[in-house]
């Protein structure tokens, strides 16, 4: 893994040599901007509208827009004043429990490895840290910015997450709270959240946008068209009761489905069925207890049963990947 940021973990009158290595990439595909005619790529100009000339990087300054259109300039030197030392030393401020904090404080998520002088030290913090279960609030520095960060356990190593500070939180206006749904509301709904619930298995949920972007591109390479299979626009749900009433039939259909299923190979695909809440067209009661009445039957749309021929003519797995970009700021760290 490639190292953005060396330095050590102090923690009292202890300190613990560490690397940090991202622990996210993004699957992203970037695009470039072409000429039409020609496909060439397009270079962005800086131009001064009111000199109307081409402005190169020695001409320009920083400046902030207090008022509309007027700026105070801030130098190089300005800037410099205020800029925290390049600390090399993630300092830990207190140890408290990770329930505490919400993950909206969260940004992103770094690997801390020890360096080969220091993995006892390493192990020791880890292996406490992990006893007391508590984690780290603790402070670094990095590009010139003082970071808020969360050091924690996971996978028997740790994991720093830089997070927002409180300012940096915004807050929703509930004008919904005056809303009071009634029992019976609240008892069926309560009965679908626990039909949905499961166990956290990451490797079933997959981004299908990537891979229909995937497809796309190669079909592109290979001169081929694409067509992508838009999903059916769902209506709007006119019985709150009849609808919660189709879910917990289609849930518990589900449900004995993947009890039953628990000991295949494969992961359990994400339920379908539940978009049948909805209809194109208002939902009547009667059509919606035809709807319960087929899925305790264990009734099969039309539209979910693929043939045979189906299934033998389904395409490999992409290995196409988005290019890996290093950015300025990860080789200068």
């Amino acid at each position: 893994m490639h190292t953005l940021w060396k330095g050590s973990i102090s923690f009292g009158l202890v300190n613990v040599p560490v690397k940090m290595h991202a622990a996210t990439e993004s699957q992203e595909f970037k695009f470039n901007y072409l000429h039409e005619d020609c496909k060439n790529r397009i270079r962005s100009i800086k131009k001064c509208p009111a000199c109307d000339i081409e402005v190169g990087t020695d001409d320009l300054v920083k400046g902030f827009e207090y008022e509309k259109d007027r700026y105070v300039v801030l130098s190089e030197d300005d800037l410099a004043s205020l800029e925290q030392p390049m600390s090399r030393s993630i300092d830990i401020l207190d140890f408290i429990n990770l329930p505490e904090i919400d993950p909206i404080y969260y940004q992103k998520s770094y690997y801390l490895s020890p360096e080969e002088t220091a993995m006892k030290a390493y192990k020791l913090l880890c292996q406490s840290m992990e006893e007391s279960g508590k984690v780290a609030l603790a402070r670094v520095t990095m590009r010139s910015k003082q970071h808020l960060a969360c050091l924690r356990v996971f996978e028997k190593g740790l994991v720093m997450e830089t997070m927002h500070y409180p300012k940096e939180i915004r807050h929703m206006d509930v004008v919904w709270d005056s809303v009071v749904p009634t029992e019976a509301e609240l008892t069926m709904a309560r009965q679908l959240i626990e039909n949905l619930a499961r166990p956290f298995e990451p490797e079933k949920y997959h981004d299908e946008l990537h891979e229909q972007m995937v497809e796309l591109i190669e079909s592109k390479i290979a001169g081929e068209t694409y067509q992508v299979d838009m999903p059916d626009k769902g209506g709007k749900v006119v019985d709150l009761m009849e609808a919660l009433r189709a879910s917990i039939a289609l849930t518990e259909n589900e449900k004995g489905q993947l009890k039953a299923a628990d000991n295949e190979e494969g992961p359990i695909k994400p339920l379908k069925s539940i978009k049948r809440v909805q209809a194109e067209k208002p939902i009547k009661a009667v059509e919606s207890k035809e709807l319960v009445a087929r899925v305790e039957k264990g009734e099969e749309s039309e539209g979910e049963k693929l043939t045979d021929q189906d299934k033998s003519t389904e395409k490999p797995k992409s290995t196409l990947t988005p290019r890996k970009r290093t950015t300025r700021r990860a080789k200068e760290a």
